[in-house]
């Protein structure tokens, strides 16, 4: 009998009996609660948008504190992802906070692939905690999650309408993170404007199918105040780190030569809304979010890449052991296939290579048989000449021979002559005195 029939039968066959007494399981939430704030919290927050809106001054007035960062420029060539992660601690609970940024976004000519950093970035999060997660051997309640829980995507304040930047962005993330947007600087349009500008926003997004995080209105105890907070979407912001004197009580607050505006003030600005949403009411729902729903359609999908599946061909249970035996064999057969391929391809490629050395032998035995003969014939001509050489040196030799014969004859002849007319003038003085 497979697993899952069996998980099936022991499913339908559970009944509710009543207790006779206290057994105490009733403390599990109170042992959940000690356990979760031993280990702590982690939340990841991204945020999106462009150089000068304000992200890092609203993550400082967010968390009350000051975060360590070096102000952005115009002049990046193209849209980079700063990631920090801080450790706070709020009475005994302790939170390992991580801010990213996009930085340089919006500040290129060509926007076109403004979004594709910020996509790669959010799929690398999910892809490590994949790989944590497939480990024989997984540490994931003491992995470190980097998957973004929170999308804050701040808008200019335009006053006009959605740029094609920020709606070509959110549609690209919506499937993977949960977007929250925001409206950067609002103090810079009226409230007029500003109630127009989220209309306009709102029936934009709607419009192109853009799907922003919803607070969930399924819990009673949360269900009227999510339900108003999203008719306040987008929020309309502003930060401020300063606190200025206002009547009796230090306030955030930004001075103007026209007036101050309070953060902290709902008539001023929807801070305290967003305050409230992203980290009093829904910072656990926005965790859960990314898990159950941004992660699971990831993992889902690269499994299904990856081979793996649910059920078989005839819409029945497949368990993940079947799975992986059939992938398996099916990677033997692409394996021996593939082998098969290369061993022809090999066998092919010696017979080429033979029939190149047998041809270039050929070749080389021709151009053998050419040289040798041009050698017998340079040789045989050599063997000419010299004969030819040897019968004129002969000749030479012979003429040389006889002219030295007739040179000592005729010296031989001279010399007599002389004695003989030497004996004359002896025999005769007459010669002599004539």
């Amino acid at each position: 009998m497979a697993a899952t029939d069996i998980a099936r039968q022991v499913g339908e066959g559970c009944r509710t009996v009543p207790l006779a007494g206290h057994v105490g399981f009733d403390s599990l939430p109170d042992q959940l609660v000690n356990k979760s704030v031993s280990q702590g919290f982690c939340f990841n927050i991204l945020c999106v948008g462009e150089t000068g809106l304000g992200k890092s001054t609203l993550m400082d007035t967010l968390f009350n504190t000051k975060f360590e960062g070096e102000p952005a420029t115009h002049t990046q060539p193209g849209v980079q992802l700063r990631s920090n992660t801080y450790d706070l601690q709020e009475s005994n609970v302790g939170l390992k906070l991580t801010i990213v940024s996009t930085v340089g976004f919006g500040d290129q000519i060509n926007k076109e692939d403004s979004y594709k950093p910020i996509v790669e970035f959010i799929d690398a999060q999910f892809e490590a905690y994949l790989q944590e997660e497939l480990k024989i051997r997984r540490v994931l309640h003491t992995y470190h999650d980097s998957r973004i829980h929170a999308c804050l995507y701040f808008i200019a304040p335009t006053g006009h309408s959605l740029k094609s930047l920020d709606l070509v962005t959110m549609k690209k993330l919506d499937s993977k993170v949960n977007i929250i947007p925001i409206i950067a600087k609002s103090d810079a349009i009226s409230k007029s404007e500003l109630t127009k500008f989220k209309i306009k926003i709102t029936s934009e997004l709607v419009s192109n199918g853009v799907q922003i995080y919803q607070f969930p209105t399924d819990d009673e105890s949360v269900a009227e105040i999510n339900g108003t907070m999203n008719a306040h979407l987008p929020f309309a912001v502003v930060g401020s780190t300063e606190e200025l004197k206002i009547g009796n009580k230090m306030m955030k607050a930004r001075q103007y030569p026209w007036g101050t505006v309070q953060v902290e003030n709902e008539a001023h600005c929807d801070f305290v809304k967003l305050r409230e949403m992203l980290i009093r009411v829904n910072m656990e729902d926005l965790r859960e979010q990314t898990h159950t729903r941004h992660y699971e359609l990831y993992r889902r999908c690269k499994l299904e890449e990856m081979g793996f599946k649910d059920t078989d061909p005839d819409s029945k249970p497949f368990s993940l052991q079947e799975t992986y035996e059939a992938k398996r064999n099916e990677f033997l057969g692409e394996l021996q296939k593939k082998e098969e391929e290369m061993r022809q391809m090999f066998v092919q490629r010696v017979k080429e290579k033979e029939a190149e050395l047998k041809e270039a032998e050929k070749e080389l035995h021709e151009k053998f048989d050419c040289l040798k003969k041009l050698h017998q014939d340079e040789k045989k001509k050599l063997e000419d000449k010299k004969k030819s050489l040897d019968d004129e040196m002969n000749a030479f030799k012979q003429r040389k021979t006889a002219a030295e014969l007739l040179q000592s004859q005729g010296s031989q002849a001279g010399g007599s002559q002389t004695l003989k007319r030497d004996k004359e003038k002896k025999n005769n003085p007459w010669l002599c005195t004539e």
